[in-house]
């Protein structure tokens, strides 16, 4: 497999603390807890959120049954911890009263859903978001070049780690679909607020046909039959399933900004295009343009992650179509980027961009430069 931007995974481990790795499902956070655990000198207690004894000795509360439950120990390691109710509570009993021990737990989006591990565990962890493999990632792999080669699959295929290491374009189709049909919803739908499963895909499918462009919460509601309230509500659990990405408007100087509407990105190009099935290639599709846009924003979000870059992030338009396709406000400073699949012609900043924050910073990304814009320097 890739070595992941978090390797090695000690370095993130403090006494008396929690690791609470998360993520999509299928992006490897098993895979990398193994590996650690290969290496690791501590002697370790390995368990999963799937096993029911474990699931009732972790949210029993019981300090008695917990505490001798990791007794002789120096590191506990819980794979899908997602599944243990109230697991927040037993890993605060053992991090508080075990001295010197070291936790490290996975999970899926529910983590975030149920807001399992946030409260209880305030102070008493670190949280590190695992993504479908970033270029950074396959940097050990294959040379920029390679990685250059390959552009068109990762729009059309994606970056999870089964369907990079997939060995037939049949297969990426597969799996594809499996993740997409299989996995994407599992923790939404575990929740009993969601009823239909349907309408939830139905939004999906209007949201990836509509990547990239401005949503409107009524055409959306009406399309599919639901309230402007449940559509905010679908969009939010969407997002902190990690199946979407949702990028406001900037907006400070100019009346004409627009600063009420949101975009709507695809935290995988893969998952994309499985749902709305279209997996066609290069020359018989008309979003290549859209694929490339949600590929950069998803970039870059991974390497600002892995690299510790702290940043607010927007889309910026006025009513007059004059647009930047990502700004990140970091530093006190504004940094715009345009994201261009054709390198035919030359992009200037939009005139007001450059009237109304003249400090700012504007770049222009294409195929032939976005290596500098999503590696590390």
């Amino acid at each position: 497999m890739f070595p992941r931007a978090y390797e090695p995974i000690e370095t993130h481990l403090q006494p008396n603390k929690a690791l609470v790795i998360y993520g999509p499902r299928r992006v490897g956070k098993t895979t990398l807890l193994q590996n650690f655990l290969k290496q690791t000198r501590l002697k370790y207690k390995l368990d999963s959120g799937d096993n029911i004894r474990t699931q009732q000795i972790l949210s029993s509360q019981d300090f008695g049954q917990i505490l001798a439950y990791v007794e002789g120990y120096e590191l506990l390691a819980i794979d899908e911890a997602q599944n243990i109710p109230n697991v927040g509570m037993g890993l605060k009993i053992i991090v508080d009263q075990i001295p010197g021990i070291r936790v490290v737990v996975t999970g899926s989006s529910s983590f975030e859903l149920a807001g399992q591990v946030g409260e209880p565990l305030t102070g008493r962890k670190h949280t590190l978001t695992l993504y479908p493999l970033a270029q950074q990632e396959l940097l050990s792999t294959y040379n920029q070049f390679e990685l250059k080669e390959k552009l068109v699959d990762f729009l059309i295929f994606g970056s999870y780690p089964e369907v990079i290491t997939a060995s037939t374009r049949q297969a990426r189709i597969e799996t594809l679909t499996e993740i997409a049909n299989s996995y994407l919803l599992k923790d939404i739908l575990s929740f009993e607020r969601i009823k239909n499963s349907r309408t939830l895909l139905d939004l999906l499918k209007l949201l990836a046909f509509q990547m990239g462009s401005e949503v409107s919460l009524t055409e959306l509601g009406t399309q599919i039959g639901v309230d402007i309230k449940t559509i905010q509500r679908y969009l939010d659990l969407l997002e902190k399933a990690f199946v979407i990405v949702r990028l406001g408007g900037f907006g400070r100087n100019l009346r004409q900004e627009v600063t009420s509407k949101s975009k709507i990105y695809f935290l995988d190009n893969g998952i994309r295009n499985a749902l709305i099935a279209q997996f066609n290639s290069p020359d018989q599709r008309n979003d290549l343009g859209q694929l490339w846009k949600n590929f950069m924003i998803m970039e870059r979000l991974k390497h600002r992650t892995y690299q510790s870059i702290y940043a607010n992030v927007y889309f910026w338009r006025t009513y007059d179509q004059q647009e930047v396709d990502l700004v990140e406000e970091r530093d006190g400073k504004l940094f715009g980027y345009e994201f261009k699949w054709s390198q035919n012609k030359a992009v200037r900043p939009p005139k007001n961009w450059g009237s109304a924050y003249p400090n700012s910073e504007f770049g222009v990304i294409n195929p032939g430069n976005y290596q500098d814009f999503i590696f590390p320097k």
